[in-house]
């Protein structure tokens, strides 16, 4: 497995692939990797020739410094999962190496990048589709890898695919839960024992809820999941939403849309969890 950490020497190993007309998968990561990353990564690999994978913690989507600074970095550990997980290069520049000027791009995402968490992230989504294109366009990827869990970046970059006109496939993976239902991500690793213990009750409270929708409303419904999650110790709402999942805008009735998901994020202790779940689709 190779690694990679110029853009000229990326653009070079991916040429010679490109030349063999092999088909490249791609998968972007800021690294701190866990099973639902090399989830990403296998399928790629069953559906690609080779694949790249890129570690760049991406200093332009951090509304808070100090997530920036906190940000697990576990390059040696993360090369070791991608190698067994059959990786076939590795792209990890610096911050200098990714913007060797600063990139002053501004998407018109509508309203797609303004709800939910853009609603409490202002710009993330903006510095998310900067990084993701210009690493697109580095790796001539024919097929790009996302996780659902993220399932508002996964919509906003399949829009800037679309804006861009950019030459790949975005290839939606689905979301990959630890055995008693949480879903993975870095920052589990920063909950306390306590808050670990009750943390998979933010599943349990999604699942509920997806069991008797049509039942209530779907404003009955939001408001009974986040009573649910905020009777357990530790947990604080932030955003508990039921949208479409092309518009990513709410729904008032069941019958107004056939794709509907739950999006939601909280607080357990210091870390914010995000997590969904499909009603319609």
């Amino acid at each position: 497995m190779k690694l990679l950490q110029t853009v000229a020497e990326t653009q070079s190993y991916i040429l010679f692939n490109k030349q063999n007309k092999y088909q490249v998968g791609f998968v972007p990561t800021m690294g701190a990797l866990h099973q639902g990353h090399m989830s990403l990564v296998k399928q790629a690999r069953q559906e690609n020739d080779i694949v790249i994978c890129s570690i760049f913690v991406n200093p332009i989507q951090f509304n808070n410094p100090d997530d920036l600074v906190k940000y697990p970095r576990t390059l040696e550990a993360d090369m070791a999962m991608l190698r067994d997980a059959g990786c076939d290069a590795v792209f990890a520049p610096s911050a200098q190496e990714m913007y060797p000027v600063p990139d002053t791009t501004i998407y018109d995402f509508g309203m797609l990048d303004k709800v939910m968490e853009g609603h409490f992230r202002p710009a993330h989504f903006n510095g998310v589709a900067i990084v993701v294109r210009r690493l697109l366009e580095i790796t001539r990827a024919d097929s790009a890898y996302f996780g659902e869990k993220d399932f508002q970046q996964l919509t906003i970059i399949r829009k800037m695919v679309d804006m861009l006109s950019l030459p790949v496939r975005i290839i939606s993976c689905p979301i990959v839960r630890e055995i008693d239902g949480l879903a993975m991500s870095s920052r589990n690793q920063r909950l306390l024992p306590p808050e670990r213990a009750v943390a998979p009750s933010l599943y349990v409270a999604l699942q509920k809820g997806a069991a008797h929708h049509t039942k209530f409303t779907p404003a009955k419904l939001q408001q009974m999941i986040i009573a649910d999650i905020e009777q357990i110790p530790f947990f604080k709402v932030e955003y508990v939403e039921i949208v479409d999942m092309d518009t990513l805008m709410p729904v008032s009735s069941w019958t107004e849309s056939k794709h509907i998901i739950v999006c939601l994020a909280a607080f357990l202790g210091q870390v914010r969890l995000i997590d969904n779940i499909v009603l319609q689709r």
